[in-house]
């Protein structure tokens, strides 16, 4: 009634125990790249770098500074460019 069917000894149960594990192993590792590889697509500016500006507008739009520190640094910003684009 219970015979070792088909030939198949302790090793060959181990043997598919630990290619089963390697197959879910490799099933969970290519869900997280899928996601990951998802996610970075699906980011602000698609992979574009923001500009100093645009860093600076997002901070005073979550709140992290006030209007004056950011109409401060964007004026800064500003000369900052103009002086390194060969302006006198």
């Amino acid at each position: 009634m219970y015979w070792d069917g088909y030939g198949m000894s302790g090793w060959g149960l181990a043997l598919m125990t630990i290619g089963n594990l390697v197959l879910w192993a490799l099933v969970i590792v290519a869900i997280i790249a899928l996601v990951r590889v998802l996610s970075r697509r699906s980011g602000p500016g698609d992979g574009e770098r923001s500009t100093p500006e645009q860093v600076l507008a997002e901070r005073f739009a979550r709140g992290e500074i006030d209007e004056q520190t950011y109409r401060r640094d964007l004026e800064t910003l500003r000369q900052l460019r103009h002086s390194t684009s060969g302006g006198s």
